[in-house]
C-alpha cells in the first residue's frame, strides 16, 4: 500500500466545508482522541501572535511621521502607566494622561470639533497597521469646517483616555482609534470609540463603538462611513451613546433612490 492510498489517520469533521467561510476555529478533525497536529500548531502560532500583539511596543516615531506625511498634525501623549506590565495590571492609569502631557495639550489647545486620539491599546498590530489607512479613508467625509485638534498618539493608553485629551484640548467629540483586545483569529482588529463632551468620568454607555476595522473585518471604507455619520450626527445632536444609535445604513438606503434618480435623468 502506497501513501496515497493508505488510510488518513484523521477523522475529518462533517462540519469541514463551513471553514472556508469563517477563520474561526471550528471543524478542526481529530486524530484519536486529541487534535490533528496541524491544528495544534496553528494553534500555538495563532496564541504566539495574540501575546506578541499585546506585548509589542507602539512604533511612534514612525507612526507620527507617516501622519504627518499624509497631512496630519501630531503629538505624542503618555499615560500614567509606566510602563508595560504596570499597563497590564492597572487597567486605571492606562486612563489618564501623565500629568505633563496634560499641562502641554492644555498649553495648545484652541476651540475644536473633534480631538482624534490614536492609542496603542491591547494591540499595537493593528494600531500600525490599520490607524493611517482608515484615517484616510475618513478625512473626504467630514464636514469642510469641521475644526480639528492635532491628532493624539498616545502610549500605555485605555479607552478612556480620550476623554482627558480631548477635555484638555477643548473639543467638542472625541474619537479614540485603539488596538482590540487579540483573539485567535484577529491579533490586529481596531476598535473607534466616540465620545460627545470628553471629559473625566464619562462612562462606556456614553460611548459608540465600531469594532473588528481591518482588511479581513470591517473594511476601511466602511469603517470611515459609519465614524463619519456618528461625528456629524453627534455634533448636531449634542449626545453620544446609548442615545445615539448608528443609523447609517438608512443614509446608504435614503440616498440609493436619489443616485438612481439622478442616473435615469443623465441617460439620453
Amino acid at each position: 500500500m502506497n501513501d496515497e492510498t493508505a488510510p488518513s489517520i484523521v477523522t475529518p469533521d462533517p462540519w469541514q466545508d463551513w471553514r472556508a467561510a469563517t477563520p474561526a476555529r471550528l471543524a478542526l478533525g481529530r486524530s484519536g482522541a486529541g487534535m490533528p497536529t496541524d491544528e495544534t500548531l496553528r494553534f500555538g502560532w495563532a496564541h504566539a501572535m495574540a501575546r506578541d500583539a499585546i506585548h509589542a511596543a507602539l512604533d511612534v516615531d514612525t507612526l507620527a511621521a507617516s501622519l504627518r506625511e499624509a497631512g496630519w498634525p501630531v503629538e505624542s501623549v503618555r499615560s500614567q502607566a509606566e510602563d508595560r506590565g504596570t499597563y497590564l495590571r492597572r487597567p486605571d492609569l492606562g486612563r489618564r494622561l501623565h500629568a505633563e502631557d496634560t499641562a502641554r495639550l492644555r498649553a495648545i489647545a484652541e476651540p475644536c470639533d473633534l480631538c482624534v486620539v490614536i492609542g496603542d491599546g491591547l494591540s499595537s498590530l493593528a494600531v500600525q497597521r490599520h490607524a493611517l489607512p482608515l484615517l484616510d479613508a475618513l478625512r473626504p467625509l467630514l464636514p469642510q469646517a469641521l475644526r480639528l485638534a492635532p491628532v493624539i498618539i498616545a502610549t500605555q493608553a485605555r479607552v478612556a483616555l480620550a476623554d482627558e485629551a480631548g477635555e484638555a484640548l477643548g473639543a467638542r467629540l472625541s474619537v479614540m482609534l485603539i488596538g482590540e483586545r487579540p483573539g485567535l483569529s484577529s491579533p490586529d482588529s481596531l476598535g473607534i470609540y466616540l465620545t460627545f463632551g470628553p471629559r473625566l468620568g464619562r462612562h462606556d454607555a456614553q460611548r459608540n463603538c465600531i469594532s473588528n476595522v481591518r482588511p479581513a473585518g470591517l473594511a476601511y471604507a466602511d469603517a470611515a462611513f459609519r465614524l463619519s455619520w456618528l461625528i456629524r450626527e453627534a455634533l448636531r445632536r449634542g449626545l453620544s451613546g446609548v442615545e445615539l444609535k448608528d443609523e447609517s445604513d438608512h443614509a446608504v438606503l435614503d440616498a440609493a433612490p436619489a443616485a438612481a434618480t439622478l442616473a435615469s435623468r443623465a441617460k439620453p
